[in-house]
């Protein structure tokens, strides 16, 4: 019961922070998560949790970075193969052995294996540390395709470092021959494992359904057990568990991306399943990271073996060791492959370099790594200053995130470069593109049976084009504000002026006409004050649901019944009458300066006029809905023969392809649900 309440608190606290970020968002969430952490420890009625290493990696590591294979770009990770090989690699074993002395010359009484497992497990970054900060500055794509990709590969290769220098630490001997051939049997048995289990996973996955089992529920299940099977499988065989669900994550990707099932549903479930998964499995990482603090603190801190100012200056020489390690390292890599043909960042320029060297975090690894230093060695004595290594891994996971926190949003403040700006340009081009070849492909369709529901596709185009079109504009958002209130007014004045005429030919009689202008006096306040226009909605619901409940137990109901549907019929036919009244008034001011506006606020009259016109017996509904779905399926054929043709033609990357199907995929998926809803 007492872990059962530990664990809702972490969980409360993994909310908390969001919340706090907030409101103090120049704090990262991660440093936040990390203090209400060590807040938890440190309070009286707090509980520590014993990080178990080897249970860590289990439940937090490997779903983490199956989730990360799963979403990471394949294609640029192969076109920047060069640099996060060089990375993920050498520069790890370049840092084991370059930090690893200078530790074991700053303290001598540090062997020079133990001071080299230090080293190792200080080389990992922690990608979903930095990502986190990113959110809040502009970094550009090749950089965060980089660190992404080295955080998913540089994992393994530490560890498998870290565990050959606590192997020598350990027994006292150490065969570099053998560490080598073991680190390759490790990583590319790992990632081999891995990616052959997640086939044969996959393949499991597609037996049962052809048996009939489309259930979602179950596929979801088998997809979020995946992770743990394969870490544990592969490290039940002595290799890299973090490689083999890393490599099982880019099959899954590749299986998703290949997915022919018509269960869309599926897709949806996966991505919002995984989305709440890994922001809580995020969230507790850092929160048990900060939990533990107080404990890996304390021991160095109120020990009289150590001098506090000493240790701390340490941690300060090794984390600058790192960085200045990890800035040569990426300028001197650069003219040794990092360019590349198809994608490359602007120029070999130190910002860049500066940047790349201040993002690389340490987290969550480097602690759970450092607490599964053994107690004792071989001959059964201490393991040589283990509470000073555990304390000087804390301490630079603390620095490096600080660092990060203050000088990467002073670094990335204009780093929305040149090539995010023009890739995000090809893309809107791309919608506006895809979208026209959407409306000409209904068009074609239309005959005067189907006038009615193309009109309703075509409409819902014309609207999504108007938005993208607007946003495309050089119009600011107050300016933007203005003249759509002045287009919606102007659209309002002449339904008023619509209503009056109406009334002066006694059309409509006073009541009716009194009716309808305080309808347009609301619509006046949605668009001037909206906070009022709540309140006034509120109060016209109560006020309209107050006789009809009453009516309930009038005594002539039937008669009542027809009265109103007659009278609705009437309001329903002067209601699209004023709706057409305004289209025609937005039309005769139209300028260049309102036009996208204008065909924004046209285009929902339209659609409003399309809902009061849709036939209402059974039979008339079921044949225009059908007709609809027709018509919109074509539409969407047609957005992806168009997504297919610009990328054939050398328009778009493949990136912005993958992402434009992506976003053709949920809408229909979207669509489908809504229609069935009205079907």
């Amino acid at each position: 019961m007492n872990m059962f309440l530990i664990l809702l608190i972490l969980l409360l606290l993994v909310g908390i922070s969001d919340i706090l970020n907030h409101f103090i968002p120049f704090i990262p969430v991660p440093l936040i998560q990390i203090a209400l952490g060590l807040a938890f420890a440190a309070v009286p009625v707090g509980a520590h949790v014993p990080l178990q290493p080897e249970l860590f990696f289990v439940l937090f590591i490997a779903p983490l970075l199956f989730h990360d294979g799963r979403n990471v770009s394949r294609e640029a990770m192969w076109r920047l193969r060069n640099p996060i090989l060089l990375l993920a690699l050498g520069l790890v074993f370049v840092t084991v052995f370059a930090v690893g002395y200078i530790t074991h010359l700053m303290i001598p009484s540090l062997p020079l294996a133990a001071a080299f497992a230090l080293a190792a497990i200080l080389s990992p970054t922690d990608v979903v540390a930095v990502s986190a900060i990113s959110e809040r500055v502009k970094i550009s794509r090749v950089i965060m395709n980089l660190l992404q990709g080295e955080g998913l590969l540089n994992d393994a290769s530490s560890l498998v470092a870290f565990k050959f220098a606590i192997a020598a630490a350990v027994t006292g001997s150490f065969s570099l021959a053998e560490a080598s051939g073991s680190f390759l049997l490790i990583s590319i048995g790992g990632f081999l494992g891995g990616a052959l289990l997640a086939f044969f996973i996959i393949r499991f996955r597609v037996l049962i359904r052809r048996l009939g089992m489309e259930d979602v529920t179950v596929h979801m299940l088998i997809q979020i057990l995946t992770p743990f099977f394969i870490y544990l499988t592969a490290e039940h065989f002595h290799l890299s568990g973090i490689l083999a669900v890393v490599a099982g994550g880019m099959v899954h990707a590749v299986e998703r991306e290949r997915e022919q099932s018509p269960n869309f549903s599926y897709q949806i479930v996966s991505r919002s399943t995984w989305t709440v998964l890994a922001y809580i499995l995020n969230g507790l990482v850092f929160v048990l990271l900060g939990q533990q603090m107080p404990a890996v603190l304390g021991e160095i801190w109120t020990s009289s073996a150590f001098n506090n100012g000493t240790v701390i200056l340490y941690i300060i020489v090794v984390t600058a060791a790192l960085l200045l390690l990890r800035f040569l390292w990426v300028y001197a890599v650069w003219w040794a492959g990092w360019k590349s043909k198809k994608q490359r960042l602007a120029k070999p320029s130190l910002k860049h370099t500066a940047i790349t060297t201040i993002s690389g975090v340490r987290g969550a690894v480097t602690l759970a790594g450092a607490f599964s230093i053994p107690y004792t060695i071989a001959s059964g004595a201490p393991f040589p200053e283990r509470s000073l290594l555990i304390f000087i891994a804390a301490g630079v996971i603390l620095l490096t995130l600080v660092i990060a926190s203050v000088f990467l949003p002073l670094l990335a403040r204009r780093e929305g470069n040149e090539a995010d700006r023009s890739e995000r340009k090809a893309e809107k081009n791309a919608s506006i593109f895809i979208g026209e070849a959407a409306i000409q492909s209904v068009r074609e369709e239309v005959n005067d049976e189907n006038r009615e529901a193309a009109a309703a596709v075509i409409d819902n185009y014309q609207n999504m084009l108007h938005q993208l079109k607007a946003e495309e504009s050089e119009i600011d958002s107050l300016e933007f504000k203005r003249i759509e209130t002045e287009t919606r007014m102007k659209a309002l004045e002449a339904e008023t002026e619509y209503i009056n005429a109406l009334m002066k030919s006694k059309r409509i009689d006073q009541e009716m006409a009194f009716l309808f202008l305080e309808y347009i006096h609301r619509m006046e306040i949605a668009v001037t004050d909206k906070m009022k226009f709540r309140f006034l909605n509120l109060w016209t619901l109560f006020r309209k649901g107050a006789p009809r409940f009453l009516f309930l137990f009038y005594p002539n109901k039937e008669k009542r019944r027809k009265q109103r549907i007659n009278r609705y019929a009437k309001i329903r036919q002067i209601k699209i009458e004023m709706a057409e009244a305004a289209i025609r008034a937005i039309k005769s001011g139209m300028t260049e300066e309102n036009r996208e506006i204008s065909f924004l606020v046209i285009s929902e009259y339209r659609k409003f006029i399309r809902i009061l016109s849709r036939p209402k017996n059974m039979e008339a509904s079921l044949k225009y809905t059908q007709m609809e779905r027709e018509l919109q399926e074509k539409a969407f054929q047609a957005e992806r023969n168009a997504v297919q043709a610009l990328f054939e033609r050398g328009k778009i990357s493949r990136e912005t392809a993958r992402k434009l199907r992506k976003q053709i995929n949920i809408r229909e998926v979207y669509w489908m649900e809504e229609h069935q809803l009205h079907a």
